[in-house]
């Protein structure tokens, strides 16, 4: 018999709040969490609304020993990882460490600090550079670190699959749990917001308020122009049932089924082809041995672009036939904005939260219909319904397609 994976643990550093309860309440409130930005100048653009979190100090969760060499992507992670930790009540001594693992994704995680590092070795030669900021420039450093301040010995794993690297990373963890060769794993994702992202995103035409008019993360509205950049951390802990069982661990949800495929076609447009995440979603309900029906609850992947709202509007209807019409669908980043390879993260500890406490997060400054995007997404007021299991959606604009189904504990 295939090893059940459970989920006892969350740790959340997000622009709308900071803690497992905090930030469901705030899901439950529909607070936004945008802000002029001030980590960087933006007065050179039109743009100048971000969900930065203005709030996050990692002294409060990692004391002061150590953090001069972090930066502020490996601190958010491993804030949140001891959030996590704490949650889940999760001892981690020599006798378990080496049967515990991280899977981190991140994408851009290592992209500002690449290029403070290089600046310097451009500008003024290699023999200046700090040699104690180089591990930052590794795209696999804010896992490491993880691994290295809680001492945990296990496979330490980063994913970078861009928007799906959360939930990527979540799926590597899980298969890990089921073959045995892990009890538990710390997964989930992080991005931080800093200029160089905030750029890339600006010239490709993604955010909204590039034309001169006030930002607006509207998923699902006629009135949609782009989505507001942010930043966040969310990691799950994940356990065989068997060890969680052992150890008395308080069980938050299940991990029933996941799938994952890549479309070639999408060729950097968002939304364009909506088959590859059609696949990722049959094979998610596939694999949770679940049929559309079964499903109560979608957290959807919308980030208020034009394209990409349509597409998954779409696929839904494709796979869930006349079931489309009667399933709620929301969208989060309407109050947390896009967090890149950590919104799949924040997804599912949202999922969760709906699971537990019996309430769907509303889709925020819903007033315009769009013809094309006709489902139920609770527009702009929480919902409350008793909620079995939740679709987890994510898909990105270079052709990486996730689904997950998280469904709740009957024990």
């Amino acid at each position: 018999m295939e090893r059940a994976v459970v989920i006892t643990g969350i740790g959340v550093i997000s622009p709308i709040a900071i803690g497992r309860d905090k930030y469901w309440d705030a899901l439950i409130q529909g607070k936004r969490g945008f802000n002029p930005i001030t980590l960087f100048d933006t007065s050179p653009f039109p743009v100048h609304t971000a969900g930065e979190i203005t709030d996050f100090d990692p002294i409060a969760f990692l004391g002061k020993k150590g953090l001069r060499e972090l930066d502020r992507s490996t601190k958010l992670v491993c804030s949140a990882a001891k959030l996590a930790v704490d949650d889940a009540r999760l001892d981690i001594s020599d006798e378990n460490t080496n049967s515990i693992g991280v899977s981190v994704g991140t994408t851009f995680g290592s992209l500002h600090s690449i290029s403070q590092f290089d600046r310097v070795g451009l500008t003024e030669g290699p023999r200046f550079v700090n040699p104690s900021h180089f591990p930052n420039t590794v795209i696999n450093s804010p896992a490491s670190r993880v691994s290295i301040r809680f001492n945990i010995k296990g496979f330490n794993t980063t994913i970078s699959t861009g928007f799906c690297s959360s939930i990527d990373a979540v799926s590597y963890a899980a298969d890990f749990i089921k073959l045995k060769r892990a009890n538990a794993v710390l997964a989930g994702g992080v991005e931080e917001l800093c200029e160089e992202t905030f750029l890339c995103f600006y010239k490709l035409g993604y955010l909204s308020g590039t034309e001169g008019s006030e930002p607006i993360c509207c998923p699902f509205d006629a009135r949609r122009d782009g989505t507001i950049l942010s930043e966040g951390a969310a990691v799950l802990v994940l356990e065989g049932l068997d060890f969680a069982f052992h150890r008395r661990a308080e069980i938050l949800a299940m991990v029933k089924g996941y799938g994952n495929t890549f479309n070639p076609s999408a060729e950097g447009v968002p939304g364009e082809s909506g088959t590859g995440l059609e696949k990722a979603i049959n094979l998610a309900l596939h694999d949770a041995l679940l049929s559309p029906e079964d499903i109560d609850y979608i957290c959807s992947s919308a980030n208020s672009t034009k394209s990409l709202d349509r597409m998954e509007t779409a696929v839904i209807k494709k796979v869930f036939g006349k079931h489309a019409f009667t399933i709620p669908v929301s969208a989060i980043k309407s109050m947390v904005g896009e967090t890149f390879s950590a919104s799949g993260g924040l997804s599912m500890a949202a999922a969760i939260g709906a699971l537990r406490k019996g309430f769907i997060p509303p889709t925020l400054n819903y007033r315009e219909k769009d013809p094309e995007c006709d489902l139920d997404y609770v527009p702009n007021d929480t919902r409350q319904k008793t909620i079995r299991n939740v679709l987890v959606t994510s898909s990105d604009p270079f052709g990486n397609n996730s689904a997950m189904v998280l469904g709740r504990f009957e024990g």
